[in-house]
């Protein structure tokens, strides 16, 4: 493997070598987004499990001779908020002729609510389960009702299919402004990084360029597998994990640099160095997005398949594309600071010989109780914010921006049966359905329940039930759970199902993917690091310290998102996705310093070692962090607030784990533990052992030992 190792490097950055590399890379990335270059990812996608009881009653569905429909809810208010009188009802009722001129349309009576200020329109349209079939059908119909307005009346169309229409009208040129303010964040991040009007553009090219293969690749992949997920959540782990790698390469070849004329060689060694840690950065993510496949809701596993493709993609373009491209730039691409052997013009030395990053580990490990328990009464009180917190949004919640279908909805929900919006869905053998209506009907809670149609062959028959509580609500949830009750007593053969019933099996659905998924992400993160440090001890504390990490930011993002935005509850992925990307991410930058702590550990010992670790990844740990989270940061761009609260959760998330816990929580827990954090193996040289004992201050050891200080490592920032 060394031997393999060494060809590569050397293929990759040898004079001849890096230009071959480079047109091969380029010429690969280019090939494959032709072959990928059609591939676009369908929208929707099952929103509940498939084995779920609402996701049997959508297959059975198909039996009945109205499958192809769907209902849309023409609701009327007055603008003044006043009552409808007489003329502007007779004024909505035309609409149905209008309505019912668009093919595919057919509109009921108005019916009036309790306390006449509104009315609403009840409207078949037969689109099937395209997508783009039902946003046209919403649009004709709004079509026809923009084109008879009503003198003082506001008429808004809602339901389903005009929930998911808005949706992806809102999304159009969202995915382009996002990858827009994700570019903008990255170069903004690695110039004021790098200090450089060039260096940065290097590894951002290379970063864009794998995104956009990453974007087609699992494109075609969803399509292939019949997957849904969200393409920004992937886009913005390519450009967040790839920059992070990209970072760690450079930081890593600035420091060769200083000490080696020949840049070729520099690069080819910093390429070495930092091989084992962004290996085992993007395996541990990857697994623990694999780890997904297991989760029964439908957009989580075809979210941690696509992600790990995109990742792997990630990967091969910073080790394989970047380096020739870093190799033919030569030295001259960090100017106007060109790192050369025994200058020191780089960020540390502005601190002079002892750099700020060197200054506070050596602070942390002398004296490592008060920053331990800082650091975690810190986390503490963030995952303290997890108290009061609600899960679950209702469908016009998770809706960010304002949209004629939600406000619709709160019309609706203003004047009539709370329930009508998202009525359940029955299905039983015609001969019990009548038994099933009855015993149904009588469950407190249960406003309506209306027969609807049999199947094809006459053996099914379908009922639909008006609930009086409010739709999302804890209520909502229990009157589901009784009438599934019920209706299984008065037939084995009833299946309850349609919006309201979604609710109940995508809770039940997204608690199983977090019992199931959250250890197992924790187990795969222990794997990769026992077998990156070989050792237990360190690997144990550090996942106890990351999997705390992750509970604190969760429980800050939930607590900013009631404060800042009104989101009073998380939806029902966010926690999940949040602890996956916390711990898996966060593990970026534990693996980032503790292997290069054990590398310093077999020269000096592992205190020392970890003084000059912090010394020389504090800066790239710093900036990778920043990046990542900025580039979380701009899902707040879309306009679902799952992914907004995604971005904030990941985002706090990353500074806390870069400035908190690598800084000050980490060191001070190795500073404590001591050699036995590498138990059952030994790192530490017996010098290095002795003189860890001895009265000399971490950095004095350093140098005695001619380790660097930050300066000549040269710190991205600070």
């Amino acid at each position: 493997m060394h031997r393999f190792t060494d060809s590569l490097s050397r293929a990759l950055t040898s004079r001849r070598g890096a230009w071959i590399s480079l047109a091969l890379g380029i010429a690969g990335i280019v090939a494959l987004l032709g072959v990928f270059g059609r591939a676009d990812l369908a929208g929707g996608g099952a929103t509940v499990p498939p084995q779920s009881e609402t996701g049997q009653v959508a297959a059975l569905a198909d039996e009945f001779p109205d499958a192809a429909d769907q209902s849309l809810l023409v609701v009327a208010s007055r603008t003044d908020g006043g009552a409808l009188t007489a003329a502007d009802l007779d004024a909505v009722g035309d609409l149905g002729p209008a309505l019912d001129a668009v093919p595919g349309v057919q509109a009921g009576a108005p019916i009036p609510s309790e306390d006449g200020e509104a009315a609403v329109l009840p409207t078949t349209v037969t689109v099937g389960d395209e997508d783009d079939a039902a946003k046209q059908m919403v649009a004709d119909v709004r079509g026809a009702v923009a084109a008879h307005p009503i003198d003082g009346v506001t008429v808004q169309v809602t339901g389903g299919p005009a929930f998911g229409a808005d949706i992806s009208a809102a999304f159009d040129g969202a995915d382009l402004t996002l990858l827009l303010v994700t570019i903008g964040i990255v170069a903004l991040l690695l110039i004021a990084t790098y200090r450089s009007p060039v260096l940065w553009l290097v590894p951002l090219v290379v970063v864009a360029f794998a995104d956009q293969l990453a974007s087609k690749a699992t494109a075609a992949l969803g399509t292939a597998l019949e997957l849904s997920f969200d393409t920004g959540i992937v886009s913005v782990l390519v450009f967040g994990a790839g920059t992070n790698y990209a970072l760690l390469l450079v930081s890593r070849y600035r420091e060769e640099l200083l000490r080696d004329d020949d840049h070729r060689t520099a690069l080819a060694r910093a390429w070495r160095g930092s091989l084992p840690a962004v290996v085992a950065s993007n395996a541990t993510v990857v697994v623990s997005l694999l780890t997904l496949l297991l989760a029964v809701m439908p957009g989580t596993r075809g979210l941690g398949v696509a992600s790990a493709l995109g990742l792997v993609i990630a990967l091969a373009a910073v080790l394989l594309v970047l380096p020739p491209a870093l190799a033919v730039c030569g030295r001259g691409v960090f100017w106007p600071f060109v790192p050369r052997p025994g200058r020191q013009e780089t960020a540390g030395s502005a601190a002079g010989r002892v750099g700020p990053w060197r200054a506070i580990a050596a602070r942390v490990v002398a004296r490592p109780v008060v920053p331990v328990l800082s650091g975690l009464l810190v986390l503490g009180i963030m995952a303290a914010g997890l108290i009061g917190t609600q899960l679950g949004l209702t469908q016009a919640e998770r809706f960010r921006v304002p949209s004629e279908s939600a406000a619709g909805l709160e019309v609706l929900g203003d004047h009539f049966l709370p329930g009508e919006a998202e009525p359940m869905v029955v299905i039983a053998e015609a001969g019990d359905a009548t038994a099933v209506g009855d015993a149904i009907a009588a469950v407190p809670g249960v406003a309506r329940v209306t027969p609807v149609s049999q199947s094809i062959d006459g053996e099914l028959a379908k009922l639909l039930v008006v609930g009086d509580t409010e739709p999302g609500s804890a209520e909502s949830r229990q009157l589901v759970r009784d009438v599934r009750g019920v209706a299984q007593e008065a037939s084995t053969s009833a299946l309850v199902g349609g919006p309201a019933a979604a609710d109940v099996d995508a809770r039940d659905a997204s608690v199983h993917d977090f019992v199931l998924i959250a250890p197992l992400v924790l187990l795969v993160t222990l794997v990769v690091l026992a077998l990156l440090l070989r050792a237990l001890v360190a690997p144990i504390v550090l996942l106890l310290v990351n999997a705390l990490s992750a509970t604190a930011a969760i429980g800050a993002g939930a607590w900013l998102g009631r404060t800042l935005f009104g989101w009073h509850a998380l939806d029902l992925q966010v926690p999940l996705l949040a602890f996956l990307f916390l711990v898996a991410l966060g593990v970026d930058y534990t693996i980032f310093l503790v292997h290069r702590a054990r590398a310093e550990a077999l020269r000096v010992g592992t205190r020392p070692g970890m003084v000059n670790a912090v010394a020389a990844t504090g800066g790239v740990i710093t900036s990778a962090g920043v990046v990542l989270a900025g580039v979380f940061a701009a899902l707040g761009l879309l306009p679902l607030a799952t992914l907004g609260q995604i971005g904030l959760i990941v985002g706090v998330g990353v500074l806390v784990d870069t400035l908190v816990v690598r800084t000050l929580v980490v060191p001070a827990l190795f500073s404590l533990v001591g050699e036995r954090m590498w138990w059952p193996g030994r790192v530490a040289r017996r010098q290095g052992a002795a003189r860890e004992e001895g009265d000399a201050t971490p950095g004095e050891r350093g140098e005695e030992e001619g380790v660097p200080d930050a300066a000549s490592l040269g710190e991205p920032v600070g």
